[in-house]
């Protein structure tokens, strides 16, 4: 006799049951005729079950033919009743041959889910430990603990150091095995052997203490209980087994909750219909509406002289409550001029009264020149698109209210929203520390990327060149530079004074046109010594314009490019839509500054096409709300947005070179969004930083695509994704990332000349300047985004055997009436196949996405990455690290390389034994295969196909009692022709 277990630990982003949301997921577990369930986990789709089922085999040798079936299914109606009131959920096929003998061998495995049938609707997977052991061994054999309580808390006190990890007590459930009712009979000496104890899963403290469980094995007793196996399921995915060809197992992680998106409501117009709102925010309707005091101070005239020296200084100081905003003073001036805008928050008002001081700047106390007061209820509204309010002139009171003799300011004071234009070029209140050096580096703005455009440059000849050393032919070769850009030639390979190198050279371009395009002839007389020829200055607005205009310069990558358009504007196409998004606010921002005592300075980036936008600066804030709306033409649905978070760096006296602190960004396909749909989330902010993954908070954001050309956007899907000269000519793909890389300095160094500046550092990260430096971590990513995909062929595939092994006779012989009606009329074949896309298709609209796609830490292999992996990508290049890393490193990388060599020349030797058929390399199996392909041509000629279709078909769906457990004949001949594998040094 021997046991097998089965220790159900968790599973993951299962599918959620339809209409509710959520599932009330348990598993059962069939081996060998013997069924178990665990418990039901209401309305969790991530649950946590760490349940052991036993089962008894006659023997271990018979475990290698066994198939363990792990099935997931939802539990309607919460009750225990087994086969009823249940939807399937997924299920794992576990052959005998992957389990290991011992407890110690065997590790936490995650198996994603397969399905059902090809409409069964499956997602996420399971975390499972198995492993079998003789019931005579002594090594599992002891006694129950004589007393439940003290062995609860001395296991209790054992585990204090994994609190953290694993917070579940122990339980009072019990596992029921379920056996055969005819092998029960068989084996009296277990009649008594029925209910083993595992870990309960309840969260609250231990309950009370469970009765004695009669003699068992100690791996179902208090073994168990010594260590949980949930100790593994997160930190050991690296330490598992080699998948077994009987199973793919993807160590995929668990979703962290914080990492997903959450939907919300805010107050917004659009989602309002204006029920009971303010129709006149209809063009600001993504946002909610901030209504704020302005306050213009034009100018002042005929100001009185304050000092003994007969000059004045003035400045005005506009105060509202405990805010108080400045101008700046200007020297020896009695009629100044100032056109600032002072804006206070609403939310931020504290007093009825607004004081609008004109001062003189002094060496000591500042002079009281004479002031202007409001009262906030007499203030006009003002809403766009009404006109700006026109400034009018005041006379200036003294300290008593009473008006002096001279002395006028003008000024114009309104209540309106940040949908105001003044609104971006304001002082605000939130920004009262700030000086007004510094002011600029907090406003909103909107940039525009350089235009760019691809110079190809031809270097055919040259002819009469003079060395200085005339007695030796030149080893010339061509310096070609335009700004930070070089190209070289390689040298001529004719050393002559007429050299020809017929090569051609791609930069990038920008407009304005100012540079200079710089060649340069030099003869290289030896190592590092080289001699110049000559030299010419040819100015970028000379050369003409051909097709290079019809290319898209890349500045971004394809994957997730915001713009496709050629170069030049007469090539374009007209808009097919417009994207509005609304950046509302942010919640749970990580303190960027807590060494010197403040939080965090917030600011938006988004990037769409060439448009740049860039919020305000919030000041000192884990909460920022920005509330700002913006607007971009969309030429192509098949783009992508991106906006990120930043903190800025650049307040209060900062050095020019500090760098502004990423805190997380977004991207969002614009092909994911329904037309005229309002999406309102919170996303999660993700870094992933040389410590790990980290989540910097939460960005609020409105979004709506709206389409204006219908007919133009469905086209688009059938036309080419980039302009047509990457076709006709296209560029080498060894060039299109340096190039790209180039591109992006260009744009860096142009918005970094602004004002403000979007900065280097920002520009390279919406930009990911490093996409395609190398990491293991997003090679892992890749890798199992490639597995995600082969298990839908997975499933085809032991779908096509389960009806070739009649598994369900009902379905195998549908399958033949089905064949042998297809092979009757054959006309039927393409309309079904393109029928049954349809079915698919339609049943798959009930479980579309309802949310944007964003960051995904599960997808990025980012949640569990190992500290030196993380430590490799975020290393320079070249690297700087010690030698011994590196060493480790490239032994490492070999160690991967040597099995993807594998792989590759499996499926070279693979290829070369297809060619072997007939290329006489074996010339007894040639011999063979074209004797048979004779003998197969003229049985196939006398008879008629369709019959020869109906022999084929039942052959391969024959019944397994005629079926063999050994290789085919065609197998088997294909295995045995030579490759050249054994031709390899």
């Amino acid at each position: 006799m021997a046991r097998v277990v089965v220790e159900v630990v968790d599973a993951s982003d299962l599918t959620p049951n339809h209409g509710q949301g959520s599932a009330s997921p348990f598993v059962e577990v069939d081996l060998d005729d013997q069924k178990q369930r665990t418990q039901t986990k209401p309305k969790d789709v991530n649950p946590y079950w760490n349940e052991k089922l036993a089962f008894n085999i006659n023997d271990l040798r018979d475990l290698p033919n066994k198939t363990i079936d792990v099935t997931v299914f939802n539990d309607l109606k919460g009750s225990h009743d087994r086969g009823h009131h249940k939807n399937f959920l997924g299920r794992v096929r576990i052959s005998g041959v992957s389990v290991p003998f011992s407890e110690s061998e065997a590790n936490v495995q995650r198996y994603p889910l397969d399905k059902r049938g090809l409409f069964s609707r499956v997602n996420g997977d399971i975390a499972l430990k198995i492993y079998a052991h003789p019931l005579h061994d002594a090594s599992h054999s002891t006694t129950p603990p004589t007393n439940a309580t003290t062995t609860a808390s001395s296991l209790e006190t054992e585990e204090t150091p994994l609190q953290e990890i694993n917070t579940n007590k122990f339980g009072d459930h019990d596992v029921k095995l379920m056996f055969d009712h005819e092998k029960i009979k068989k084996k009296k000496k277990e009649k008594e052997v029925r209910t083993f104890h595992s870990i309960g899963t309840a969260a609250g403290g231990p309950g009370p203490a469970p009765a004695a469980p009669p003699p068992v094995s100690s791996t179902f007793g208090f073994e168990t209980q010594q260590k949980p196996p949930v100790v593994e399921t997160r930190m050991d995915f690296a330490k598992a087994a080699a998948p077994t060809p009987s199973v793919m197992q993807m160590q995929m992680p668990k979703t962290n909750p914080e990492f997903l998106l959450v939907e919300t409501s805010p107050p917004v117009a659009a989602r309002l219909r204006y029920r009971g709102g303010d129709k006149t925010a209809s063009t600001y309707d993504l946002v909610e509406l901030m209504h704020y005091l302005y306050v213009d101070v034009v100018k002042a005239r005929n100001l009185p002289v304050m000092d003994v020296s007969g000059s004045l200084d003035p400045y005005v100081e506009v105060k509202l409550g405990n805010y108080k905003g400045i101008t700046k003073h200007l020297e020896k001036n009695q009629n100044p001029v100032w056109h600032q805008i002072f804006a206070f928050s609403k939310e931020r008002l504290q007093s009825n009264l607004v004081e609008v001081t004109v001062k003189d700047k002094d060496i000591g106390k500042d002079d009281f020149v004479g002031r202007v007061t409001f009262d906030l209820f007499e203030v006009p509204h003002r809403v766009p698109p009404d006109s700006p309010l026109a400034p009018q002139w005041y006379r200036l009171e003294d300290r008593k209210g009473d008006k002096i003799t001279k002395g006028e300011i003008m000024l114009a004071v309104w209540i309106g929203t940040q949908a105001d234009e003044s609104f971006a070029e304001a002082w605000h209140s939130d920004a009262h520390n700030i000086s007004q050096k510094n002011l600029a580096n907090t406003r909103s703005k909107v940039y525009f990327s350089p235009k760019l455009y691809y110079l190809r440059v031809f270097v055919f000849e040259a002819q009469d060149l003079v060395p200085s050393d005339k007695g030796r032919a030149p080893d010339a070769y061509v310096r070609i530079q335009l700004g930070n850009q070089l190209r070289v030639t390689r040298p001529s390979p004719v050393r002559t004074v007429n050299p020809v190198w017929n090569e051609e050279h791609m930069l990038v371009a920008s407009e304005p046109f100012e540079d200079l395009i710089i060649v340069t002839v030099e003869d290289r007389i030896g190592p590092g010594k080289d001699e110049i020829l000559g030299r010419e200055f040819i100015p970028v607005r000379n050369v003409p314009h051909r097709h290079e205009t019809g290319y898209h310069v890349l500045d971004e990558s394809t994957h997730f490019s915001s713009d496709l358009q050629p170069s030049a504007r007469s090539l374009r196409k007209d808009s097919i839509g417009i994207l509005e998004l609304g950046i509302l606010s942010a919640k749970k921002l990580m303190p960027m500054k807590s060494k010197d005592g403040k939080l965090t300075d917030a600011y938006c980036v988004a990037k769409y096409g060439n448009k740049w936008i860039r919020t305000r600066t919030i000041l000192d804030t884990l909460d920022p709300r920005w509330n700002e709306q913006y607007t971009w033409d969309v030429y192509d649905p098949c783009t992508v947005i991106t906006i990120g978070v930043f903190d800025n760096c650049h307040v209060n006296g900062s050095k020019d070179d500090a760098i502004d602190q990423r805190i997380g960004k977004v991207r969002i396909r614009l092909s994911t969004l329904e037309t005229d749909r309002i999406y309102t989330h919170f996303y999660p902010l993700l870094v992933l930083t040389p410590s790990g993954l980290k989540k910097n908070g939460e960005l609020h954001l409105a979004l709506r695509f709206t389409c204006t050309a219908w007919v133009n956007m469905m086209t688009k899907y059938g036309r080419p994704l980039l302009p047509k000269m990457h076709y006709v000519q296209p560029i080498p793909v060894i060039l299109i990332d340096r190039l790209r890389h180039q591109a992006m300095q260009i744009v860096a160094a142009r918005l970094g000349r602004a004002e403000p500046p979007l900065r280097r550092e920002v520009v390279e990260y919406m930009l990911d300047v490093d996409y395609h430096m190398w990491s293991l971590r997003k090679s892992k990513a890749n890798f199992y985004r490639i597995m995600e995909l082969l298990t839908g062929l997975t499933a085809i595939c032991r779908w096509f055997n389960d009806i070739c092994t009649w598994r369900n006779p009902v379905t195998t012989i549908l399958v033949h009436v089905l064949f042998l009606i297809l092979v009757c009329y054959p006309e039927l074949i393409l309309p079904t196949i393109f029928l049954y896309l349809f079915v698919v298709g339609m049943w798959n609209y009930r479980f579309r996405p309802r949310h944007p796609p964003h960051m995904d830490a599960k997808l990025s292999q980012a949640i569990n990455a190992h500290p030196d992996e993380l430590d490799e990508e975020f290393d320079s290049f070249p690297t700087k690290r010690p030698s011994d890393i590196v060493r480790m490193r490239y032994d490492r990388l070999r160690s991967v390389g040597g099995r993807v060599q594998t792989v590759v020349g499996d499926l070279a030797s693979q290829g070369e034994r297809a060619q072997a058929i007939l290329n006489w390399r074996d010339p007894r199996a040639t011999s063979i295969f074209i004797i048979f392909a004779l003998i197969w041509a003229v049985f196939i000629y006398v008879t008629p196909f369709q019959v020869v279709a109906v022999l084929i078909g039942l052959y391969m769906l024959r019944h397994p009692r005629f079926r063999s457990k050994m290789p085919s004949v065609p197998v088997n001949f294909f295995k045995r022709l030579p490759s050249k594998s054994d031709m390899l040094i």
